[in-house]
């Protein structure tokens, strides 16, 4: 039996809909961020991606500097009581890096399976 061929969809926009980074149709995500075990439309194994510490490292740094960028503007315009920077910048940390996580954490990993990365060895 033949392997069937997919036209290569584009990573990040496939990615960022958390979609197959092989057909671009089938769910990569069971649940909010557990992986499947393969694609339920081109039978894709997705044991092998592993998009480790990445997503968390993007969404902190993108996180980070909106909140802090958000913050010094409020200080320097509305100099609020300090309860209200804890509200802003608590709230809006929590929200963004829920909001940011599932759709990096595709990113990637549709990124590594089009870059065909693989775990990095040492030659001897």
């Amino acid at each position: 039996m033949g392997q069937r061929t997919y036209p290569q969809p584009p990573p990040v926009p496939t990615g960022l809909r958390g979609r197959c980074p092989r057909c671009g149709e089938g769910h990569l995500f069971q649940g909010y961020l557990t992986l499947r075990p393969s694609c339920d439309a081109c039978g894709l194994d997705y044991e092998s991606f592993d998009s480790a510490d990445g997503p968390a490292f993007f969404v902190m740094s993108i996180v980070g500097l909106l909140v802090v960028g958000l913050a010094l503007w409020l200080e320097i315009t509305y100099e609020p009581p300090i309860w209200v920077h804890a509200l802003v910048a608590g709230t809006l940390s929590i929200g963004l890096s829920l909001i940011l996580v599932r759709p990096l954490k595709g990113m990637l990993i549709a990124l590594q399976y089009s870059n065909k990365a693989e775990q990095g060895r040492f030659e001897q």
